[in-house]
């Protein structure tokens, strides 16, 4: 079965060809229904910390607490993508010649976040790159979607003029 799937795939080499790396990999791969389960359960405990930073902001120090658990919902939805395609095809994906700048800044806004809040402990600042990394992540997302990015770009255009 395993001769059928790797000629299927295009990958006929055999097992005393192919390096360590591969066989690890090929050994370690997850099926299907597991990957999705895994994305689910990683999407949805992002989603849960960002709506556990929403509670904080009623705490005392709740901007820092906010922007720390929105920032880490985002990082933790953002790696459950990696049970989709795995994690080396999904560092190509993000770091393509189509999305390298929306990646770059969902990482910039990212850290900007957290070193507003935690070490400059500014409310408006890290409140403004809060903003910014939610845009920047759904620019990020947009770029998935085939003609997505065009037509957003289209639709703000027409409101603008």
């Amino acid at each position: 079965m395993e001769k059928l799937r790797r000629a299927l795939s295009g990958n006929e080499q055999c097992d005393e060809e192919s390096g360590i790396i591969t066989q690890v990999m090929d050994s370690s791969t997850l099926s299907w229904s597991t990957r999705i389960k895994g994305f689910a359960i990683c999407f949805v405990i992002g989603i849960l910390c960002s709506f556990l930073g929403s509670f904080a902001l009623f705490l005392n120090r709740g901007l820092t607490v906010f922007a720390v658990f929105y920032t880490l919902g985002n990082i933790i939805s953002l790696l459950s993508t990696c049970f989709l395609m795995g994690p080396v095809k999904q560092l190509k994906k993000m770091f393509a010649s189509t999305r390298v700048i929306a990646t770059v800044l969902v990482f910039v806004s990212i850290v900007m976040t957290l070193f507003a809040a935690i070490h400059l402990k500014k409310a408006g600042l890290a409140l403004f790159f809060i903003i910014l990394q939610s845009l920047a992540m759904t620019w990020y997302s947009l770029s998935y979607i085939p003609y997505a990015r065009d037509t957003v770009k289209k639709a703000v255009e027409s409101c603008i003029t």
